[in-house]
């Protein structure tokens, strides 16, 4: 996984939502996007001073998970005795081997700058994921494909920013919601399709701010909206 595909990625996930080309940088797409997403950071391998990603950073001290393993193999990680006076020193001999594990990617392919991924596939900058594909930017999400800055969101494909949430698909910016599809900013819903500024309703379509539109009205509106989030 890199910039470029996840670019590929990106585009992909723009044309089934908004049905129109992304005309963001990588760059903008975390800044508009994913600004609010707990991601790994960049941090230095304390051992070789490599650039490695992680989720938990507040240690200062850190290792790849592949050089952790590399040197468990070489030479383990047991510490010869040695006699101490004071707790101190037992805390500075500790120090020695106490690193934070970075990157810790397993029964995966294709991750990059991410950290604690399970059994995942294209991924990249993401955190705590699982049995997923193409995840951009996303923080404990799970069984799901082509997400776009979201967090805590399972069983859900093509969107972006859908927080909290479960079968959602071709939709932006969702929370605490259930099968939600086609739509845009929707709150605390169940079971819509083709709604827009919705809260707390449920087996709608073809609403807008909780109200019921005529089917070409609404699309007419639709696109006014979307050129808004787009060009905002």
């Amino acid at each position: 996984m890199n910039d470029s595909m996840a670019m590929t990625i990106i585009n992909k996930i723009f044309q089934n939502i908004f049905e129109q080309q992304n005309q963001c940088s990588l760059e903008t797409i975390l800044e508009k996007f994913a600004f609010d997403v707990k991601l790994p950071k960049k941090v230095n391998d304390s051992t070789t001073n490599e650039v490695t990603w992680a989720d938990a950073i507040s240690s200062g001290k850190f290792i790849t998970l592949n050089n952790m393993e590399k040197r468990d193999i070489d030479t383990g990680w047991m510490l010869p005795k040695k006699n101490v006076s004071n707790l101190q020193e037992i805390i500075d001999i500790w120090n020695q081997v106490n690193l934070t594990t970075t990157e810790r990617v397993y029964d995966s392919i294709n991750v990059a700058k991410s950290d604690t991924i399970y059994r995942c596939e294209n991924i990249y900058q993401s955190t705590d994921c699982s049995d997923s594909k193409n995840l951009i930017y996303c923080d404990s999400c799970g069984n799901s494909e082509f997400l776009l800055a979201s967090q805590r969101t399972s069983s859900s494909l093509f969107c972006i920013k859908v927080d909290d949430s479960k079968d959602c698909s071709n939709s932006y910016h969702v929370i605490c919601s259930n099968k939600v599809s086609n739509s845009i900013f929707i709150q605390d819903c169940f079971n819509l399709h083709e709604c827009i500024f919705c809260s707390h309703i449920a087996n709608k379509k073809f609403c807008i701010a909780n109200m019921q539109f005529e089917e070409e009205e609404y699309f007419q509106i639709k696109k006014i909206i979307i050129e808004w989030i787009l060009n905002s």
